[in-house]
């Protein structure tokens, strides 16, 4: 072969040269693709029905068969700069966590396998984060890095992504698509040797780093959207779109598809991508595409989305019903004429004490053609384009959850000047290994289940989280004692989402879709339960924080002796109760809600302060309750309900008038045993305001609860002791130690603008130096260090000043660094430390 052939007819195997790009095509195809290549691009193309477009379909494929061949990882032609912008915040450091020995060997097959790939390095960084194994169901585990700490210090990049309409609008015209998978698109994309020492983690004995982007950075996304856009260039909006990792190529025509495909694919060679040939789909008319299914020119919803509600089946119960119509409600401000279309399912709302038995909510019913009209006409506007919009990327996104005890479900949403409306539905049943978890991780399943399935959508953006368990509020902020909770947390370490609590009465659409689940049980990685001997019994698991507590023989007696005495107490007196708690709105509900949940002793919590006659009586016998009642008209914020004053406000309670009654009521819900139990102040704020109204209630019950004597003595403060105080010497010769602080806004202004006076004295000889300045910032209080102090008398030993953030500024930290200047702080609010400068500009 001639040597000075064209470096582009080269193989990138063999290294052998050909004369002609042809040669070197059908030297690949013989002897240097792998085998299995054959058999791949044949199913990328069997769909094509003409032989002639198979075959030049096929031929192009071959062209590019280096973008199939995953033998060798590789690294694009580009790379990603200030991917982790860290600003001047110093290195975090986490150390490793303690691992077995057997988790030690898995660590070390990993790094190898990365090293040999060239995916980490050696590394001598300051900064590290910690790995974390997370188990499969298989037995294997996944190799992670846990960079919470370093995504919490990164700036976010702002890179847009592109809008998901505008997408499906270039997309309206086409009628052959292409989709393209790439194949661990963030490893194939090199890292700025500037930011590779902060995706540093540890071994027992190794420091590693990564040198392309790791999965888990909070700007993986945007910066990967980047790189794609780059190297698809002016195809974009032309016959090429990027989502993030989702390529689509789109043309009218099969012969213009070829050419638009023919460009693609050359230029993403070029960029030496290789993508997953397994995941792509090759010149179809009808492709599913970021959650919506196109098919000549039409778009719609993806048939997941919306199945959830779509196989939902009639109602069977009263109770059921009316959950499906609380469900529909939530979007009612969208569907015109909703009260006409479900009126004839209302008829099964509970109104009355009989209704709202448990009885009477299950008991069978048979919905007649009007209601079954109400109940199909329902689901098809919800499901139709007047409720379920096309995501809009300049609206934020949210995600409703609810668990039950046979399945889960979740609604995503956008938040619209209107109102939200839905984006996807999903509803699951649990299996039932999943149906014993506790209810915590029931309900962190349905948020983990939801995100993973609407991936497309969240991945790279904030989006919110609504949940009815409290419980998960702190989910992503801290570390769970739950192992199976923590793996799911690390798990979505490079989303961006914030939890918020939703009460379970505004939870109705993905309450309804929880407990009526259309997918059928599916096995997830954390229902695998390793089979272990008894002598690996004692093998710790490295994740879990804690280790569970042992509970002996006669301790775990005694507990069941008290569980049986607790459940013969409660059912003597639930029928009590129960018809307590209906009769008088002024009981403790808090106290027997959960009967069956928590088992306790009954009589304690019938605590019952004031009954509504008595509230009533002392209304009536004082002045200031006489007189609001009397004008009820200027007092628009209460009305008359039965003779009692009460409030309009949610909840509508009494109005407590002046007297013993008002801190005897603190004392009730804070003292008592049964239902104060000394709580906390907002809860026990919260479980009178539930009860009860008068004004500054809030103050009153701080005060009670700051001077209350158990919860000072038992409330020990958690807070590190304040350190030794450190006086300051006096100094030992002028010009050793100088005090700053400005003074001002001073009005009138001079005629310069002046509005601030800054001075500087020294400590043993009294000398003051002031200047009139414009503002109190940094940079004015640097100038006047350089140009009024150092210039004119010299460098002095040490500054004192306040914790003002002029003085506390980095530009004034480097600043003293460069002049050798030892900065002081005064104590914080404190000034008599700074004592003689406060005392200058008083004169």
């Amino acid at each position: 072969m001639n040597n000075n052939t064209d470096p582009e007819h080269q193989c990138y195997v063999c290294q052998e040269q050909f004369l002609s790009r042809n040669d070197l095509q059908q030297h690949l195809c013989r002897k240097c693709y792998p085998p299995e290549m054959r058999e791949q691009i044949g199913k990328l193309t069997q769909h094509i029905e003409n032989d002639k477009q198979q075959q030049q379909l096929q031929q192009l494929l071959w062209k590019h068969g280096k973008l199939f061949d995953i033998r060798q990882p590789s690294i694009i032609k580009a790379t990603v700069h200030h991917a982790i912008e860290t600003g001047t915040h110093p290195p975090t450091y986490t150390p490793p966590y303690r691992v077995s020995y057997k988790d030690e060997q898995i660590q070390r097959e990993e790094i190898d396998k990365l090293l040999k790939q060239g995916i980490i390095e050696e590394s001598t960084s300051p900064w590290s984060s910690p790995i974390v194994l997370v188990r499969k169901k298989d037995g294997s585990v996944r190799f992670c890095i846990d960079f919470r700490k370093l995504n919490n210090i990164t700036t976010k990049d702002a890179f847009p992504m592109p809008r998901i309409d505008d997408i499906f609008d270039h997309l309206s015209h086409a009628e052959y698509y292409t989709t393209i998978d790439f194949k661990s698109g963030y490893f194939q994309v090199g890292l700025d040797p500037q930011d590779r020492p902060k995706t540093a983690f540890s071994t027992r004995d190794q420091h590693y780093q990564f040198t392309v982007l790791p999965q888990g950075v909070t700007n993986g996304p945007p910066a990967f959207q980047r790189i794609v856009s780059q190297i698809l260039g002016p195809t974009r909006w032309q016959h090429s779109l990027a989502y993030l990792d989702d390529v689509i190529i789109y043309s009218p025509t099969f012969d213009q598809h070829l050419i638009h495909l023919d460009d693609v694919l050359n230029r993403l060679n070029n960029a030496n991508f290789r993508l997953n040939v397994n995941k792509c789909q090759i010149a179809k008319t009808a492709i599913d595409f970021l959650g919506h299914h196109i098919e000549h020119s039409n778009v719609r919803p993806n048939a997941d989305n919306i199945r959830a509600l779509i196989e939902t089946q009639q109602p069977t119960t009263a109770k059921e019903a009316f959950r499906f119509v609380k469900a529909a409600e939530y979007y009612r401000k969208f569907i015109p004429g909703f009260s006409t279309i479900a009126q004839p399912l209302y008829k099964y709302a509970p109104t009355t004490k009989e209704q709202r038995s448990q009885k009477s909510q299950s008991t069978l019913i048979n919905l007649s053609d009007d209601e079954i009209h109400a109940f199909n006409e329902l689901k098809r506007i919800l499901t139709h384009d007047l409720v379920l919009r096309i995501p809009d990327q300049n609206l934020s996104f949210k995600i409703q959850t609810d668990a039950s005890k046979i399945g889960i479900g979740a609604v995503l949403m956008q938040t619209h000047p209107n109102g939200d409306l839905p984006i996807a539905y999903l509803s699951k049943k649990l299996t039932t290994t999943q149906m014993n978890w506790p209810a915590t991780e029931q309900e962190c399943y349905a948020i983990i289940f939801a995100i993973e399935k609407w991936h497309k959508y969240l991945d790279g953006r904030s989006f919110i989280i609504e949940t009815d368990h409290k419980p998960l509020l702190p989910f992503n902020m801290k570390k769970q004692l739950n192992s199976k909770c923590e793996r799911w947390r690390l798990k979505l370490q490079q989303y961006q989402f914030t939890i918020r609590y939703i009460k379970g009465k505004h939870n109705t659409v993905a309450d309804y879709l929880s407990r009526s689940p259309v997918d059928n049980a599916s096995n997830d990685e954390d229902d695998y339960v390793p089979t272990k001997s008894r002598a690996t019994q004692t093998e710790y698991d490295t994740i879990k924080p804690v280790i569970a507590s042992v509970v002996t023989r006669a301790q775990a007696k005694q507990q069941q002796q008290n569980e049986r005495n607790d459940r013969r107490l409660n059912d003597r007196s639930c029928n009590e109760q129960q018809s307590k708690r209906n009769v008088d709105p002024l009981i403790d509900r808090s106290c027997v809600r959960n009967r069956e949940q928590q088992p306790m002793n009954t009589m304690q919590n019938r605590i019952i302060p004031f009954t509504y006659e008595q509230l009533r009586e002392l209304q009536h016998q004082d002045e200031q309750t006489k007189y609001m009642m009397m004008n009820i008209n200027d007092f628009n914020q209460y009305f008359i309900k039965d003779g009692m004053l009460i409030t309009k406000s949610l909840p509508q309670v009494p109005f407590v008038p002046k007297g013993r009654i008002r801190p005897d009521i603190i004392k009730i819900y804070h003292d008592t045993p049964a239902n104060g139990a000394h709580f906390c102040r907002d809860r026990t704020i919260h479980k009178i305001q539930q009860r009860y109204f008068w004004p500054n209630m809030v103050a009153d019950i701080r005060n009670h609860i700051k001077s209350c004597i158990p919860c000072l003595q038992n409330n020990h403060t958690r807070r590190k002791p304040p350190g030794a105080l450190k006086p300051i010497k006096p100094p030992e010769g002028i010009w050793q130690l100088l005090t700053m602080d400005f003074h001002g806004p001073i009005t009138p202004t001079t005629r310069q603008g002046n509005k601030y006076i800054i001075t500087l004295t020294d400590v043993l000889s009294k000398f003051v130096i002031t200047k009139a300045v414009r503002d109190c910032t940094a940079t004015t209080a640097a100038h006047f260090i350089m140009e009024d102090v150092i210039l004119k008398y010299g460098t002095p030993k040490c500054i004192l000043t306040d914790n003002g953030t002029h003085f506390t500024a980095s530009m004034m930290s480097e600043l003293f660094k460069k002049i050798g200047v030892t900065h002081l702080y005064s104590t914080p609010y404190h000034p008599m430390t700074n004592g003689q400068i406060e005392r200058y500009k008083v004169s």
